[in-house]
């Protein structure tokens, strides 16, 4: 393949694109008749059935950087790119077996109120809500860097001018229609990935007699044995070891993936998200190893990097290729709605965050009127889709998965340790829950700031301070020793006191 159609303007991409927008805002008009309390707002009034909710959930969970950034990454790296996809799957297990029910019994709209179920609630969502809300901003801007990416490319669109389309269809989702319209945007974009995705992986299987093990041979004989073999990508077992940990138990970290168990009536209904989510999910992955060896073979490393430095097009240069520019188009409409749906589940978080957890918990002492806990929650969806637009256009260019990493790394230490030791321990303090959020968030942010990719990269230092790439593995170690070192010198009578309680309650939920 010498020639590609890509960069430039894409009617089919236009006419998909706005079909869906189209779609999707009349779902959010309808959602907003039905938006009117902060249950409403936040949780759905916790309508949503588990099947809808997994899918919803992996909408959530399948974002550019899954469906773009993987297929580049197996495409230019071979068998490495695939560390991000196994990583971030078996992620899911640790969210079904510690985190779900639990989350879904003791909660009401975000995994702060779990933390600070049994600790002083002041303290604690605070420090809480200035992780969720880091954590957010480090996966949403992720999100728009590759919408304007994409849509530079596809629509020929100045970057810019694809950043504010994204950021004002994204307010418009999470302003009218709350979490129910967030919701089915999800469940459509997820049904509409998982169905390109599936098509596209089986047109390429069926170039090679439906045997993936011919397509490995093909890529082999094009490559050499070293493109199928570890070292293509994470070279320091170290950071290999580091970034695992930050893609497994970052999952269990991010709000707006932990929000969702609340839209359930029930923690069984919660425990069937998980499993429809995982099952979906997995499926997906495993149609992105087909889809990068594709790309690989089919397409060439060399025309994907000419494209994009990232290989973040390989799956829509592969499209095209097997399917013209018909299937581009669809694909790369499907695409651009995968980053609208996770960029409105993540607004959705940040806002809550602001509003329930700051406002609503700390500010008023848990004593707010629902009115106005709602206007300060749209007051802060307003605001963080302003700011989302704004880092969008100043870290322009950045590497989209790099960024999902990073965002991964941060949720692992600053949110999962803090809420798994609060349902868990029961000599946990308030103290130690507080420096151990302290301990990630910080750790996390100053190791990123050393490591070779900012240090080097960005702020063009001969030497990074910090030698691996992504800080998961001290940065999450730091935030349970510090947790459980402070717990041990300081003493909380009343988290002990209401632990059994709590025990009871994570299991049964209330009655």
């Amino acid at each position: 393949m010498n020639s590609t159609s890509i960069g430039q303007v894409n009617v089919v991409s236009i006419s998909f694109f706005f079909l869906f927008v189209a779609i999707t805002l009349m779902i959010t008009f309808w959602a907003a008749k039905k938006s009117k309390t902060t249950s409403e707002f936040y949780a759905a009034g916790h309508g949503i059935t588990g099947f809808q909710n997994g899918l919803a959930l992996s909408g959530d969970f399948m974002s550019a950087a899954s469906f773009l950034g993987i297929a580049g990454m197996v495409a230019l790296n071979g068998y490495d790119g695939l560390i991000y996809s196994v990583g971030w799957l078996v992620g899911w297990p640790v969210v079904l077996f510690l985190i779900a029910e639990p989350l879904r019994n003791l909660g009401k709209y975000t995994y702060a109120d779990v933390v600070a179920y049994r600790l002083s609630k002041k303290p604690v969502r605070s420090t809480a809500a200035v992780g969720s809300i880091v954590t957010v901003l480090f996966y949403l801007l992720a999100q728009m860097v590759g919408a304007g990416t994409l849509i530079k490319l596809l629509f020929g669109l100045p970057y810019e001018v694809a950043i504010i389309l994204v950021g004002t269809i994204m307010i418009a989702y999470v302003l009218i229609g709350g979490m129910l319209a967030t919701t089915w945007v999800q469940i459509i974009k997820a049904t509409l990935l998982l169905g390109g995705a599936t098509v596209l992986a089986l047109w390429t299987l069926a170039h090679y007699g439906f045997h993936f093990g011919n397509l490995i041979a093909a890529a082999e004989n094009k490559y050499t044995i070293d493109f199928l073999l570890p070292g293509g990508l994470v070279k320091n077992p170290l950071d290999t070891i580091s970034l695992g940990l930050a893609l497994m138990f970052g999952t269990s970290g991010l709000p707006h993936i932990l929000m969702r168990f609340y839209t359930v009536p029930n923690a069984k209904e919660a425990r069937k998200s998980v499993f429809y989510a995982t099952g979906f999910i997995g499926f997906f992955y495993i149609l992105t190893f087909i889809l990068g060896f594709g790309a690989a073979v089919v397409v060439g490393k060399d025309v994907v990097q000419a494209v994009d430095k990232g290989g973040n097009m390989a799956a829509l240069l592969l499209a095209e290729v097997l399917g013209g520019q018909l299937f581009l188009g669809y694909l790369a409409a499907v695409a651009f709605a995968t980053i609208l749906a996770v960029v409105a589940g993540l607004t959705l978080a940040g806002a809550s965050a602001v509003s329930h957890d700051l406002y609503a918990g700390v500010f008023r002492r848990g004593e707010s009127k629902e009115n106005d806990e709602l206007r300060v929650a749209k007051i802060s969806t307003l605001s963080l889709g302003v700011i989302a637009i704004i880092l969008g256009i100043l870290f322009k260019g950045q590497n989209i998965a790099f960024m999902v990493g990073l965002a991964f790394a941060i949720a692992a230490s600053a949110n999962f340790p803090a809420l798994l030791m609060s349902i868990l321990w029961k000599k946990f303090t308030t103290i130690g829950a507080v420096a151990s959020m302290i301990t990630g968030l910080g750790l996390a942010l100053i190791l990123i700031v050393f490591s070779p990719t900012v240090w080097v990269d960005v702020l063009h230092h001969s030497q990074a301070i910090f030698p691996l790439k992504n800080p998961g593995l001290f940065s999450m170690t730091g935030a349970f020793l510090v947790g459980i070192f402070v717990s041990f010198f300081t003493h909380d009578p009343q988290a002990e006191e209401k632990f059994n309680e709590e025990t009871v309650r994570s299991c049964i939920g209330e009655r």
